[in-house]
């Protein structure tokens, strides 16, 4: 089968690769309609991880079953489902909390697990033809059969409930204020879910003008860091105050406020500075144990400074961690279907998988309103 497949940084090709098989009488095969490409896809690419050559990407994956294994009793041949990121085990005791993200079964040694990501486990990604799901009963969100929905359904795997997780780590409340930092995917999905929950206002700050009119398309008010400190543009629009809630979806790769260098510190601060004494920050944005592109040898090695002692002084508390995506992708899938969400509004791009090369490079410099690709893979002969 045809697979995006990594070769070395900024370097990715479509390659012909082993088709996957059932091993374990829990599997599925799917037959993958629709993969979209992620922010953190991007810190392989550009060869900030320890990615060997040859892995394929693709966490964000949504298709067609095509095979069922002998012990798989929910699903049948023909079923629409989407993949959470994770892959879990359900039984081990952090899937039983709803810590989905922290699997201890999956990937032994290291609590979680995911398709196609260093370090993640052996599970093979799914921007490609067809994709083994692990624990399928568990792991495969069903959908509406059909085509309907198709790019607001495959967000579910990843993004859309990363950024409501943000907001649930915060714990958004109606009539809060929040700040998120980063519009990209993952922060214009916190925005957007801050206000499902009933912010009364979000400030989104960023520096690209698409990302930021994007932001305010859907109600949030944006705020450009590269023209002034942006906790204190903030504090000008809350009454010296600062919002209730903040968000960081930015993670290591932040840049100083000039956008002239990395500073991977620098949103976690800000965020205390904008968030009011005794306010939440969630952090669902992505901080790695190491960073061999790093700029010291502190952030080489996952380490940052930050202003634990003005947190104290505020009484703030931070929650963080990846997204358990099983705990919100049925709410929010039914609110799609229901017409109450429509996280599709981020997606710039839907390509073949011919062209993930080309869309790898443009998302990766910013350009020609690259934000969310969705890759639509097409199997000879295949049913549409």
């Amino acid at each position: 089968m045809k697979a995006v497949v990594y070769e070395e940084p900024f370097k990715v090709a479509v390659k012909d690769v082993e088709d996957p098989r059932i091993q374990h009488p829990n599997d599925v095969l799917v037959r993958v309609t629709s993969s979209a490409i992620c922010g953190s896809d991007l810190h392989m690419y550009e060869g900030r991880t320890a990615a060997e050559s040859g892995i394929v990407f693709g966490h964000e994956n949504l298709g067609i079953i095509e095979e069922v294994g002998s012990g798989v009793t929910s699903l049948s041949k023909g079923d629409r489902v989407v993949m959470p990121f994770n892959v879990a085990c359900g039984f081990c005791k952090n899937c039983l909390a709803e810590y989905t993200g922290f699997c201890l079964t999956v990937n032994p040694g290291f609590a979680g697990g995911a398709y196609g990501y260093v370090a993640m486990g052996p599970f093979v990604g799914g921007q490609a033809e067809r994709i083994r799901v692990p624990y399928a009963d568990f792991n495969c969100l069903k959908l509406p059969p059909g085509e309907e929905f198709e790019t607001d359904f495959v967000l579910l795997a990843d993004i859309f409930p990363t950024g409501y997780h943000g907001c649930e780590l915060a714990q958004v409340s109606p009539g809060e204020t929040v700040a998120v930092y980063g519009a990209g995917p993952v922060g214009l999905m916190a925005a957007y879910s801050a206000l499902l929950r009933g912010a009364s206002k979000v400030f989104s700050v960023d520096r690209v003008p698409e990302r930021l009119a994007k932001a305010e398309e859907i109600g949030a008010i944006p705020i450009d860091f590269t023209k002034g400190d942006p906790a204190e543009q903030i504090k000008e629009q809350t009454q010296g105050e600062g919002t209730d809630k903040g968000v960081d979806a930015v993670g290591y790769q932040a840049q100083a406020h000039d956008a002239s260098h990395e500073e991977p510190a620098i949103v976690l601060n800000t965020l205390v500075q904008t968030v009011r004494p005794t306010g939440m920050l969630g952090v669902p944005g992505l901080y790695v144990p190491s960073d061999p592109g790093g700029p010291d040898e502190h952030a080489k090695h996952g380490q940052l400074l930050v202003s634990i002692g003005k947190m104290f002084e505020k009484g703030q508390r931070m929650g963080t961690g990846q997204c358990n995506v099983k705990r919100y992708n049925r709410q929010l899938r039914d609110l799609i279907i229901a017409g109450r969400a429509k996280p599709s509004f981020v997606v710039s791009h839907e390509l073949p998988l011919e062209e993930a090369p080309k869309a790898y490079e443009k998302f990766d410099k910013r350009i020609e309103g690259y934000t969310k690709v969705v890759l639509h893979p097409a199997l000879a002969g295949a049913a549409a």
